[in-house]
């Protein structure tokens, strides 16, 4: 808004030859942070190995171990034949659109120009994310017939329309989602089949406002399905407006709208990519393992890498324990921070190349 202005933050250091490019981007946005808390939630509290805060995990932590990855590069003083470029962007935890969304848009990350995207998310140390589930937001409508409330007969009540919906959704559609099982490694492992959740429904009157005795004649829901990699959008769209038809059809004077709010497509690092193969060489070095390929049940701003910038070279990777994000006491464990530091700045280095002296 023009009271509170968000701004995207983007330096980089050129190459010294036409190496590749590599970018690291973090958001700066946060959530709300909520209720029960121990402690301050933006004191920056350090106890017990671990720094407190609401955003330490996602993503501050992420953010500040590729800022120090990429001054850790700068002060080592070496030729590199490659450029490493990073952003602080906004916008992520409500869309990325005037974030991620807007740098490619704009040509600052793009196929052509970008190779290879690091984006330090809380997936756990010792872990890779090379992509995620899809999402398919929209909104549902019943409308019925307002009438008097001491005569619910003379109504058509669109409360009483969308409660079949949700029985039909819980009966039906719900165990044919828990048949359906992913090949993407998708943490945690329940989140390997396709779900849909109710995030908000209000028909009728408020009811913390005046009440006045009518039948509700509109009911509204705001429907989140999670799809598989595996599902093509237009059959999980058909799923749900044959599930509709069939519900609502036989229901006199009901009447009914669905909106699409978000389609986002999933999307997966192609197998074999350097960006992962830099990063599982860095972590077997710092930490003594190998890396686990994970993929993320939620989306993040790798879809607008991959769908509007076009660059397939995309993963997620950074500290934090994507459990405690938007939770009451986040935190970070310092000693994650300092790793992450660490394999951020090889696997940029082994991306970009090192000249001779």
């Amino acid at each position: 808004t023009s009271r509170y202005p968000r701004v995207n933050v983007v330096g980089g250091r050129r190459g010294s030859s036409r190496g590749p490019v590599v970018h690291l981007n973090g958001h700066i946005d946060v959530v709300p942070a909520g209720g029960g808390w121990t402690v301050d939630p933006f004191g920056g509290v350090i106890r017990d190995g671990r720094i407190y805060g609401r955003g330490v995990c996602d993503m501050k932590a992420g953010l500040a171990a590729a800022m120090f990855a990429v001054e850790a590069i700068q002060r080592a003083n070496v030729q590199l034949p490659g450029t490493i470029e990073i952003s602080g962007t906004v916008d992520e935890e409500s869309g990325g659109f005037a974030g991620v969304a807007l740098l490619a848009e704009r040509g600052r990350i793009a196929k052509g120009r970008t190779d290879y995207v690091i984006i330090p998310e809380p997936l756990n140390v010792d872990r890779i994310c090379v992509g995620h589930r899809g999402v398919y937001w929209f909104e549902l409508t019943t409308r019925g017939h307002i009438a008097h409330g001491s005569m619910p007969f003379l109504g058509v009540n669109a409360i009483d329309a969308m409660s079949h919906v949700l029985a039909a959704i819980r009966r039906d559609l719900e165990p044919r989602l828990a048949q359906r099982l992913t090949a993407m490694p998708v943490v945690p492992e329940a989140a390997r089949h396709a779900t849909i959740n109710i995030n908000g429904i209000q028909g009728g009157q408020p009811v913390d406002g005046l009440q006045t005795p009518c039948v509700a004649d509109a009911c509204r829901a705001v429907f989140d399905r999670r799809f598989l990699i595996e599902e093509e959008f237009a059959s999980v769209k058909e799923e749900i407006e044959a599930l509709l038809r069939d519900t609502l059809a036989g229901l006199a004077g009901v009447d009914y709208e669905i909106r699409d709010l978000m389609v986002v497509p999933p999307v997966n690092t192609p197998d074999g990519s350097p960006v992962v193969s830099a990063l599982d060489a860095a972590i077997r070095r710092v930490l003594g393992a190998p890396a686990r390929l994970v993929a993320s049940p939620g989306t993040y701003d790798h879809k607008h890498v991959a769908r509007i910038a076009g660059v397939p070279h995309c993963v997620a990777y950074g500290p934090g324990e994507l459990e405690l994000a938007h939770q009451p006491d986040e935190s970070c464990r310092i000693d994650d921070l300092i790793n992450a530091t660490k394999v951020l700045a090889l696997a940029t280095l082994d991306l970009m190349g090192v000249s001779a002296a």
